[in-house]
């Protein structure tokens, strides 16, 4: 509709996307994002490994894995179109016990039905000819898994935004918002924009500003903080591309894995250790309200029944770089605990329903003139043209 304002609250990745796309989908419609930070893309955007997957992971048939290869090409696309840093420079994904070996299967199985492109399963030669210092008995190579700057795609979005008549709106921190006859109004303190439709894409605080809006309660935001090492100068030539372990299909997680970033260094990490703040970047960081959220979810203390024994792994993990890198070191012997320093850390805005069952699919919410995008986890960055086209089309149809 001519003259229509949708306003869209997060300049994430995913939010910017959105903007974007509704832009170039709907002539004459004003988006209008608002973001709390006084830049775009400073949280999960900013704090990820920069990895553009392939499909490798997600269940046949899921919104992950359909968006997923959807989002790749578009991103592809994309970046080449405005310059933007894009490596193919490949992953394993390395088998390094035998017990590994059936998951890998699995995973295989799993990667081709999602037509993972060039594809295919190497032994120690095989892995050795890939990556020379990398060690295992067997490992799938997706040669065209890539590496981005996806703070470059953020800020771009904005520009394609800003450059189709819509606003980028900074430093405003949404305390409500109000549904009244024919309209929202989205406010900041004193300050506030009217708009017809509202897209949330919050991030972290997702479950916080919908529940603004009207929505539910589940899934709970609980954050998980990410953690890095990097590795020293001298040995970073040991890794070309990313090395990964074979994840746990009881975890959305990935483990630890070596990326290498478009700037040339090379990162281990992240693990995943509850944070205590939804911004809780450091070890340090201490939030009252957002424990007390944690705390009084149902969902946490269910969760933690099942994977406490993990949860304390994390945590030593996190503690001690020395037990961090010795499961780093299975993958590539050479690089440990004297050859990385402590880097950045990311916090991984992950839903939990209920019941403790860890969300692991996108999961949007409509209510209305309100869509409340209430779960988008890793591939989201790499989704987020994908995302995007699927959310307009399924508002406006």
């Amino acid at each position: 509709m001519a003259d229509e304002i949708i306003g869209i609250i997060g300049a994430g990745i995913v939010g910017l996307a959105i903007g974007r796309e509704i832009s170039l989908r709907r002539p004459g419609t004003r988006v209008v994002v608002v973001e709390k930070e006084s830049e775009v893309g400073q949280h999960q955007t900013g704090h990820n490994s920069g990895v553009v997957h392939a499909g490798i992971y997600y269940p046949p048939g899921s919104l992950k894995a359909e968006l997923c290869t959807r989002g790749r090409l578009l991103l592809r696309e994309y970046c080449a179109e405005r310059g933007i840093a894009y490596d193919e420079c490949g992953k394993l994904v390395v088998a390094v016990r035998e017990d590994e070996l059936g998951r890998l299967d699995d995973l295989e199985k799993r990667a081709r039905e999602n037509g993972v492109p060039g594809l295919r399963r190497v032994d120690p030669s095989g892995i050795r000819e890939i990556e020379p210092h990398a060690a295992g008995l067997a490992a799938l190579h997706s040669p065209e898994t890539a590496i981005t700057d996806f703070p470059g795609v953020a800020k771009a979005f904005a520009e394609d935004i800003r450059r189709a008549g819509g606003e980028v709106r900074l430093n405003f921190p949404v305390t409500a918002v109000k549904r009244n006859v024919g309209s929202i109004r989205i406010e900041s303190g004193e300050h506030s924009v009217t708009v017809d439709q509202v897209i949330v894409c919050a991030g972290i605080h997702t479950d916080k500003v919908a529940r603004l809006a009207g929505d539910e309660a589940a899934p709970r935001i609980i954050p998980f903080r990410g953690e890095y090492m990097r590795v020293s100068d001298e040995k970073a030539d040991l890794v070309r591309g990313m090395i990964y372990p074979v994840p746990d299909p009881r975890y959305p997680f990935l483990g630890v894995h070596f990326t290498r970033r478009v700037t040339g260094i090379v990162e281990v990490g992240p693990n995943a250790v509850l944070a205590t703040a939804r911004e809780g970047y450091t070890r340090t960081t201490f939030s009252l309200p957002d424990l007390a959220g944690i705390a009084t979810w149902p969902g946490t203390w269910q969760m933690a029944r099942k994977h406490w024994r993990t949860g304390v792994r994390e945590v030593r993990g996190s503690l001690s770089k020395s037990r961090y890198m010795a499961e780093a070191m299975r993958y590539v012997p050479e690089i440990g605990a004297a050859d990385v320093v402590r880097a950045g850390a990311g916090v991984r805005a992950q839903a939990l329903d209920r019941d403790g069952s860890l969300v692991d699919d996108f999961r949007i919410h409509r209510l209305g003139p309100v869509t409340a995008v209430r779960n988008a986890p890793s591939p989201a960055a790499t989704s987020s043209l994908a995302i995007a086209a699927h959310v307009v089309a399924e508002i406006f149809g």
